[in-house]
């Protein structure tokens, strides 16, 4: 049970997800909810948390792909003192 005034968890982003459920949980630890509400903030934690869970798997999953495709490049160590202007092959 969503409480009404919170906004679709599927249209947060990571640091919105997680700062929400960084409140729900402190919210819940504080206690004094009643039943009812301590139910719905039990219920958007856990979805919260699988969010959270899939936007890093998501993540994770890129950096792969990234690292991945870097492997077919070949790094090169360039000391700034040591680079050379581009020239324009017009210019020769």
């Amino acid at each position: 049970m969503a409480i009404p005034t919170d906004p679709p968890i599927e249209q947060l982003g990571f640091d919105e997800a997680l700062a929400e459920l960084q409140r729900t949980v402190a919210e819940l630890e504080a206690g004094g909810q009643p039943l009812e509400r301590a139910l719905a903030l039990h219920e958007r934690g856990a979805a919260l948390m699988e969010r959270c869970n899939r936007l890093l798997t998501d993540a994770q999953l890129r950096v792969q792909q990234l690292v991945a495709q870097a492997g077919t490049l070949k790094a090169v160590d360039v000391r700034p003192e040591d680079a050379q202007e581009a020239r324009d092959p017009a210019d020769a």
